[in-house]
């Protein structure tokens, strides 16, 4: 079977690390990942510069996006310029034929100049998500998330959000052992669900407490299987539960209950993935009471039965 093509766009005055974001993740060498065939396409005239003070010289054009897989544009150097109608029109092509069309921060202005937004839901760098709803008022705008997927079209928040996408579309392709494994080399966490918030506007201060959280999120990590509640997790930190409530956010990012369910999922998609274990049992392990509770919370999430993920990764 051929490497899946994976084309990045890249455009003159683009940032080096919106470039490398998709490179590093898709265009490394790493243990356990096949080998993608990833090509980074100039959207126009040839070198092209950099925000960073150096030019890149790129070898594909528009051209070669017909093969692509997945196409990722992953920014754009300014929201009030329209891209070029040469790359708008090879992005419907490959919306046409099939293709995973991903934008990343500003990228997802470039889509939906495109109009492959109407009418999706789509994110976008949250300083700029009243302009872009603005802009595009056909695209339901979530400017809370870190990134979005809607069918084939993804879309992602600033600079870090679009590492979480890139290593979201590894999840989808190779299962979360391999992407957990790629997020341990380049130390990052190994999973944030796209529903995170993009930001945290207090960020908790450096003291006891905060350690405290931190050990506390660890211990439930190794017991998925007990049984918890927001009142059992703020007397196990020894808070209040309107303290335990707000600091558990600003540390995480979500209320308790996304927290605690997105991982009880991943749990289930690693045991799943690289275990023989019925499902019976993994919704034991997993907290989830049930193997129809389990069933009921992983196609809400994932949009597939556990066993079908499992056949998907496993091939049995």
């Amino acid at each position: 079977m051929p490497a899946p093509v994976v084309a990045v766009v890249a455009f003159d005055r683009i940032s080096p690390f919106h470039l490398s974001v998709p490179c590093v993740v898709f265009g490394d060498r790493h243990p356990g990942v096949p080998n993608y065939d990833l090509r980074v396409c100039a959207g126009e005239d040839r070198p092209l510069r950099t925000t960073a003070g150096f030019d890149i010289a790129v070898s594909h054009g528009l051209a070669d996006l017909a093969e692509a897989n997945t196409l990722i544009v992953p920014s754009w150097r300014d929201p009030a310029e329209r891209p070029p109608a040469a790359l708008l029109a090879a992005l419907v092509a490959a919306h046409q034929r099939g293709a995973r069309l991903v934008g990343l921060c500003l990228g997802a202005y470039v889509l939906a100049e495109a109009g492959l937004l109407d009418g999706r839901r789509a994110t976008t760098h949250w300083a700029w998500a009243r302009d872009f709803a603005q802009r595009y008022p056909r695209v339901e705008v979530n400017p809370d998330v870190l990134y979005l997927e809607d069918g084939n079209l993804l879309t992602s928040a600033g600079t870090a959000a679009g590492l979480d996408c890139c290593l979201h579309l590894l999840r989808q392709d190779c299962g979360a052992e391999v992407a957990n494994s790629v997020a341990r080399r380049l130390v990052v966490p190994p999973h944030r669900q796209g529903g995170q918030a993009q930001f945290i506007e207090q960020p908790l201060p450096l003291r006891a407490r905060d350690d405290r959280l931190s050990a506390l999120l660890d211990w439930v990590r190794a017991h998925l299987d007990e049984e918890h509640s927001l009142d059992s997790l703020a007397q196990r930190a020894l808070m209040s539960r309107r303290t335990f409530t707000r600091h558990f956010r600003q540390l995480t990012g979500s209320p308790v209950g996304d927290w605690l369910l997105a991982e009880r999922l991943g749990l289930c998609q690693r045991l799943l993935e690289t275990t023989d274990q019925p499902v019976e049992r993994i919704a034991s392990l997993a907290g989830f009471g049930s193997p129809a509770s389990l069933r009921h919370h992983y196609g809400r999430a994932f949009g597939v039965s556990p066993s079908a993920w499992r056949q998907t990764f496993k091939g049995n």
